[in-house]
């Protein structure tokens, strides 16, 4: 049993541009990259439906925010505030600021 092959995204948009351009015909870009015409038919479409977003307002999207370790990140920052504030005090009386 083989293996499926990964492709990189690169490579991807490559075939896709190439479909996209109609110099050669699918069945001849699937021989020459060595994939399925049914593939290179899936990224050309992929490459259609994704291309508004490269002109959208900002560029990229905004990255998703994971609340939850945005909450461990404050607990940290609230920890290492309390140990600062230690550390400062009980360095007062050797002059250390």
């Amino acid at each position: 049993m083989s293996k499926r092959k990964q492709h990189s995204p690169e490579f991807k948009a490559k075939v896709a541009l190439e479909a996209l351009k109609g110099e050669e015909t699918v069945s001849e870009l699937a021989s020459r990259f060595g994939v399925h015409p049914t593939m290179i038919h899936q990224w050309k479409r992929a490459l259609l439906d994704g291309a508004s977003g490269v002109f959208e307002r900002g560029g990229r999207r905004k990255p998703e925010i994971d609340e939850d370790q945005v909450k461990e990140l404050h607990a940290k920052i609230g920890e290492l505030a309390v140990a600062n504030d230690f550390l400062s005090r009980k360095l007062k009386p050797w002059g250390v600021k």
